[in-house]
């Protein structure tokens, strides 16, 4: 028997939460059975706690995107008892059981072993925010948008996936200039390496114009919507934009304009369904890049009875960096 944090959906179509009991006879099919050390409290998740975006297909359904812990049993080749490791995407905590409980069972091609430098209490701190984080940096350096070629902006910096991109391109050199809503988060932001900090009202209205003055070479943007649009006509000749989120709106009002006569390139940026081979350099690369010591100031721990809570606050805006789930707690 183990607990977890269940969510059932009524015939009015309300989705509640719970705390349950339950047994491993209940547990999905899979070729690898995890006994769950944390798992994180994600955007996607948030979505997913409150019914929102029709990410689930059934219920009872056991959310979390993510997770890390340690192989119980295995029929999977590349895993044994004992072994540490990394969940994250594959569209698990969506249309299959996730990480909010303290047992998991899932198929081992979805797994990444915990790379050597961290535990399993950090690999959770950079979950899959941190993932998509570095493979949008991974996007810039492979197009050439080294820290040389200017300064590179990140949106929606507060939260998990700005906060450590921005942690990341700061350590690896880059001027960073960090667009956020929050102006009380101005010294978290420039502890973590930003040197400019710029209120998101100030990208969230388009002027209009197909270009604006050139102001950077790359973006790591979370947001989309009109900010990603007003970004695109800013940036430089060549520059690169790494889209890897929406939280301002799935819609892109824009022109060719920037492509055409800058060069401009907008890369999309998926974590979900990122190859396997893909996925395990990123996490090396992050163990090298990633400051262990400005991810701790990044990170706050919760326990699974407070996530439902937290699932709204993450939607409003008011969660600050990573929060990570002991679900043992």
């Amino acid at each position: 028997m183990f607990n977890a944090l269940v969510l059932q959906k009524d015939e009015d179509g309300k989705v509640t939460s719970n705390l349950e009991n339950l047994d491993e006879q209940s547990l999905p099919e899979g070729d690898v059975l995890v006994n769950v050390d944390y798992s994180t409290l994600n955007y996607k998740d948030g979505l997913v706690l409150n019914g929102l975006g029709g990410l689930v297909r059934n219920y009872p359904h056991v959310p979390g995107v993510d997770f890390s812990g340690t192989v119980e049993s295995s029929e999977h080749a590349d895993f044994k008892a004992g072994d540490k490791v990394i969940l994250t995407g594959w569209r698990v905590g969506e249309v299959r059981w996730g990480g909010y409980a303290q047992k998991a069972r899932v198929s081992g091609d979805w797994l990444v072993p915990l790379p050597a430098g961290i535990d399993s209490k950090q690999a959770m701190a950079i979950g899959t925010a941190g993932f998509t984080a570095m493979l949008g940096m991974q996007a810039l350096q492979k197009n050439n948008i080294t820290a040389e070629a200017g300064p590179v902006l990140v949106t929606g910096a507060s939260g998990g996936v700005g906060s450590v991109a921005v942690a990341l391109l700061a350590n690896a050199g880059y001027e960073v200039h960090a667009s956020t809503g929050r102006a009380s988060e101005t010294d978290y932001l420039k502890g973590l390496g930003a040197s400019e900090i710029i209120d998101r009202e100030e990208l969230a209205s388009p002027n209009g114009k197909p270009l604006n003055k050139e102001r950077w070479a790359g973006v790591v943007d979370s947001v989309g919507g009109d900010t990603l649009a007003n970004v695109l006509t800013q940036l430089k000749y060549g520059g690169v934009a790494a889209a890897i989120g929406l939280a301002g709106g799935n819609k892109l009002d824009t022109t060719v304009i920037p492509f055409l006569l800058r060069g401009v390139n907008l890369l999309g940026i998926d974590s979900v369904m990122c190859p396997k081979h893909l996925r395990v350099p990123a996490w090396e690369q992050l163990t090298r890049d990633l400051s262990l010591e400005k991810l701790d100031t990044m990170t706050q721990m919760v326990g699974l009875d407070s996530v439902a809570e937290q699932g709204k606050s993450i939607l409003g805006g008011g969660v600050k960096g990573r929060l990570v789930v002991d679900v043992n707690s």
